[in-house]
């Protein structure tokens, strides 16, 4: 399983473009998080994806007008399917006392 962190202008579309072109690939989309990151918006999708589809995801997330930058690297799942800590406890209080 690999991630993508895509950056881009937060304007009418784009995310499902970002989207449609994996749907468009019949890959599975397990887990998308999109969230405000500095000036514009990120988005991060885990795949399952052969090195060809990667080339074909790239070439395609860079053709939109809005996608400022495309960085992938090996998804971290335990992140993503593990329990989330309740609203008012901040990470470092859910690990602090995970290790205890």
């Amino acid at each position: 399983m690999q991630s993508f962190h895509i950056r881009y202008r937060n304007t009418q579309g784009t995310l499902m473009r970002i989207l449609n072109a994996a749907s468009r690939r019949g890959l599975d989309i397990p887990t998308v998080q999109a969230e405000a990151a500095e000036h514009g918006h990120q988005v991060t999708l885990a795949l399952n994806v052969n090195s060809k589809q990667v080339g074909q995801l790239y070439r395609e997330w860079y053709s939109i007008a809005d996608v400022t930058h495309v960085r992938s690297g090996t998804a971290h799942a335990t992140l993503w399917t593990g329990p989330h800590p309740p609203a008012g406890v901040s990470h470092e209080e859910a690990r602090a006392a995970a290790r205890a």
